[in-house]
């Protein structure tokens, strides 16, 4: 990123890119820009000793509810030149739609000021910050330059990369508006919608509380790892003594696409995933699935969506020895070409009926569940051992939907029951946000609506 004066994104709602793939908005990148190095960068459940739940992976699910976790809208951009850059401004918030990146960097912060203030004065500047990040910028003054004797305005880590086509998009949680011990820290009680629950215990959970729920979320999607990481750990910064990240997960080969005519991505099990994902340039599967609409929601969400972000590890040692037919029986596709359970293609139409009744794919397919689609874009983790010699390793679970009362939930509910997939999964972490419409201007914020 330049430390050079902000280029002018003027506000505009609709993020279209030109036919090359470049955003409208890109800049010719700067000779130190040109220059800098891009990165590249018996019972199996006896076997192990683990329990299983449900997942809404989609990783087959040839358009399911949880297939559907995809993006997509008027603001989507085709897979472009990874150093492109992608508006800020627009009706949604960009990083739902967008084509997916391959990198992320998640995280949930609790707010540690009670002060109403302190916390609209916070997300002004978070703010001003993003728009300046996605756009390649350094924050404020820059990381070079300033006064030797203050600590710079922005780390300086991203210096000389790209954009990278990073996104943030934020989020507000359960929490905030009313905290665990029943305090309305910010006069915000009463706007709660009524969409944003808890969300409810589903069989075979096992949630550790320190990775779970969080008052704001702010997902940082982008194509190089240090991109994202820069801006998670800038906002932090920016936030010190009004907010503290209260859990984080980076996240790398996304699994799912909002971009059906690129090559679908495979998760860690090795199975393609997301083949019905919902398409970033589909407006009228975005308007009935992902967005809030005027009858959907409270007016300030309008525009927006609801985010669940699940942490779901995968015992990969027991599936490594499962053999090939189950591996396939258990999704409902074939590994190498992704099709449906006999059928020759990846996106041809499923037959539920040829497949078992605990494949993955009929149960979380919409003709199973009412129609019902959502919207992903998760990424594969991998977090060390758990001290067993086992990695920690899995799936970080990101859905978009316009109500999780009729997305996630019935669909997850029906899985953890049911899905053979239980077997070698758990769920470990779990948060709901609704994420607020986009940022229209230079004027406008994060959450400006719930607060005004």
């Amino acid at each position: 990123m330049s430390d050079q004066p902000e280029i002018d994104d003027k506000p505009t709602t609709d993020d279209r890119s030109t036919s090359d793939g470049r955003s409208t908005s890109d800049q010719p990148a700067t000779d130190d820009q040109s220059a800098a190095a891009r990165r590249t960068v018996p019972s199996r459940r006896a076997l192990l000793g683990w329990g299983g739940a449900g997942l809404a992976l989609g990783a087959a699910a040839g358009g399911g509810a949880a297939a559907a976790l995809g993006n997509s809208d008027a603001t989507a951009q085709p897979v472009a030149d990874s150093g492109a850059a992608v508006p800020f401004y627009g009706a949604h918030q960009a990083g739902i739609s967008t084509a997916v990146q391959d990198r992320l960097h998640f995280a949930a912060f609790d707010v540690t000021t009670d002060d109403r203030d302190d916390l609209i004065a916070l997300l002004k500047e978070w703010t001003k910050a993003a728009a300046r990040m996605t756009q390649g910028h350094a924050v404020g003054g820059g990381a070079v330059g300033g006064l030797a004797e203050a600590p710079p305005d922005d780390t300086g880590e991203a210096l000389g990369l790209k954009p990278s086509r990073l996104t943030l998009t934020f989020g507000v949680g359960p929490s905030l508006f009313k905290d665990k011990k029943g305090k309305d820290r910010f006069g915000l009680a009463g706007r709660r919608p009524e969409a944003l629950i808890d969300l409810p215990a589903f069989p075979g959970d096992n949630l550790d509380a320190a990775r779970s729920g969080g008052d704001l979320c702010v997902q940082a999607c982008a194509d190089d790892p240090q991109v994202a990481v820069h801006a998670i750990r800038n906002l932090a910064r920016i936030g010190m003594g009004k907010v503290a990240i209260r859990w984080s997960q980076l996240g790398f080969g996304k699994t799912s696409s909002t971009t059906p005519d690129a090559q679908t991505p495979r998760n860690m099990m090795g199975f393609k995933d997301g083949t019905r994902n919902i398409a970033g340039t589909d407006s009228a599967a975005l308007d009935k699935h992902v967005w809030v609409g005027a009858k959907a929601g409270p007016e300030w969400l309008v525009g927006g969506s609801y985010l669940v972000a699940r942490r779901i590890r995968m015992h990969i040692e027991t599936w490594d020895r499962t053999s090939l037919k189950e591996q396939e029986d258990v999704f409902g596709r074939t590994k190498g070409e992704g099709a449906p359970i006999g059928k020759p293609r990846e996106r041809d139409e499923p037959l539920l009926k040829a497949m078992l009744p605990t494949a993955h794919v009929r149960l979380a397919h919409p003709d199973s569940n009412g129609g019902v689609r959502i919207l992903r874009r998760g990424y594969s983790f991998t977090d060390g051992t758990d001290g067993l010699g086992r990695l920690d390793a899995g799936l970080f679970f990101l859905a978009y939907q316009r109500d999780v009362r009729q997305g996630f939930i019935p669909v997850q509910q029906k899985l953890a029951r049911n899905d053979a997939l239980n077997e070698y999964i758990q769920h470990v972490g779990s948060a709901l946000f609704a994420v607020p419409p986009g940022v229209r201007g230079a004027d406008d914020w994060w959450g400006r609506a719930l607060f005004t």
